[in-house]
């Protein structure tokens, strides 16, 4: 598996080659490009990273690298251990740090680890940050500290408890009526850090936990993406347990998946859509999403007097168009929630407050919630194609058979990123793949037959413009 280097951060595989997986030199050499990065665009001598890792079982051995290579460099390094990704975003601003690196690959299987890049805001870095951040890789354009201007190194240990009182502390959290509830959760954490992480914030919600896959050893008792197929143990466990709802949350906790009191899922689509309802029900604003999220959202912020946009894929755009929007509540179909009033990161940590909170006040079942909102279903295909084809005229041809001035029944067409074809009563999204001649297809309908009938409709369009 080839070494995937993007603006997000650098992604692989442990063990193998260099620079074809993410070996241990490529960590010392990624590290340092970031941290000589930081160097260079910093004002000030002294610098400090916050660094924190999901339970992968790699983690311990990627987090000494990297702590040793920044210490090496003169960077000063504050290590909170086993951590989530909102958890690390959180107290680099919290304590001043100058950024921070996230040792996880997500939703990824186990083999997979990476270095996940934040700004002194506790933000990914920007497109332009990660492009100079590369070039310096590339060259080993690295200096290294004389031995008396080593980093220092410092554990902390308080994170979790900074973390969940800040959310506890923000106005839309009302503690007190989820407490009343007394809800019976099921968590599945994947043996990851969702287990040490969520369980106290739910305790002083006063819920009573049922864990499940809560031990942070990075053994995956299943595929770590939280997708219904995936799920089958919890969905069982909530029944026989008689729990008002289950939580599930990936590797490093930014993506949160609900399942109701029947076992039965919530849709990962509709985490944001609830939290999104509630916010803006109590403050009318701005709502947004990317291109590929589900159309309920733009839905319930209609409904709300509120306002929609939508951003091109991947979190950076999310959050770049939230601060120009002055959004309310923002984040991914994934089931990634971006609450600004807390920070620009998705966390299902203030997810699941901001849920519970929603569900007390309705005085609804799970079941009974997802009801209230508008029942859509997506289709996600994808078509090959020759390395010789242009991909990218290709999708202009698409744009203009479906230009907005023709006879079809077109609403809106957006190109921020791939073509987006909004028709009445459902849409299509097609992107190309970065790494490989891909068109993928995101579709969204009333059905799951629509979706996928109009999934296959584009293929034979696109197939017949070839």
């Amino acid at each position: 598996m080839s070494l995937i280097k993007s603006i997000s951060g650098i992604r692989g595989t442990i063990g193998g080659k260099v620079d074809d997986n993410l070996t241990p030199v490529d960590v010392v050499k990624f590290t340092a490009a970031f941290g000589t990065w930081l160097q260079k665009n910093k004002n000030k001598k002294d610098l400090t990273l916050v660094i924190g890792r999901d339970a992968r079982i790699s983690g311990a051995m990627v987090n000494s690298l990297v702590t040793a290579t920044l210490q090496g460099l003169g960077i000063h390094v504050v290590d909170l251990g086993l951590s989530t990704t909102p958890t690390v975003e959180v107290m680099v601003p919290e304590l001043n740090a100058d950024g921070g690196i996230i040792l996880t690959a997500s939703h990824n299987p186990k083999q997979w680890n990476a270095l996940k890049l934040l700004n002194e805001k506790g933000e990914f870095i920007s497109g332009k940050d990660g492009a100079e951040m590369l070039e310096i890789a590339e060259k080993e354009d690295f200096n290294f500290a004389e031995v008396d201007d080593l980093g220092k190194y410092e554990t902390r240990t308080d994170a979790f408890d900074i973390h969940i009182q800040k959310i506890l502390d923000l106005p839309m959290v009302d503690v007190e009526a989820v407490k009343a509830k007394k809800f019976k959760v099921v968590l599945d954490a994947v043996n990851s850090t969702g287990g040490i992480s969520l369980p106290p914030l739910l305790e002083k919600l006063g819920c009573e936990v049922v864990k499940l896959y809560c031990e942070p050893n990075g053994q995956f008792p299943h595929n770590p993406e939280p997708l219904k197929e995936h799920l089958t143990d919890i969905c069982d466990l909530i029944k026989k347990e008689g729990a008002d709802v289950g939580i599930v949350v990936d590797p490093d906790v930014d993506r949160l998946a609900l399942i109701d009191e029947n076992g039965e899922m919530f849709g990962e689509e509709y985490t944001l859509v609830a939290v999104a309802d509630y916010l803006l029900r109590h403050k009318k604003g701005v709502a947004v999403s990317n291109l590929s999220s589900s159309r309920a959202l733009r839905d319930v912020a209609r409904n709300l007097d509120s306002e929609y946009f939508a951003s091109a894929v991947g979190e950076v755009n999310v959050v770049t168009l939230m601060k120009e929007k002055n959004a309310v509540i923002g984040g991914e179909g994934n089931g990634g929630i971006i609450y600004p009033d807390l920070h620009y990161g998705r966390d299902s940590l203030v997810g699941v407050a901001l849920f519970l909170t929603h569900l007390a006040k309705e005085n609804k079942t799970v079941s009974e919630l997802r009801a209230t909102y508008p029942a859509y279903y997506m289709g996600k295909k994808k078509i090959e194609l020759t390395p010789e084809i242009d991909v990218d005229a290709l999708l202009v041809k698409m744009q203009e058979e479906y230009n907005i001035s023709s006879s079809l029944n077109v609403e809106e067409i957006s190109t921020i990123d791939g073509v987006k074809i909004d028709f009445p009563e459902n849409w299509v999204h097609l992107r190309k793949s970065n790494t490989e001649p891909i068109i993928r297809i995101y579709t969204e309908a009333f059905s799951q037959h629509e979706a996928d009938e109009l999934a296959d409709k584009m293929i034979a369009k696109i197939k017949s413009l070839i």
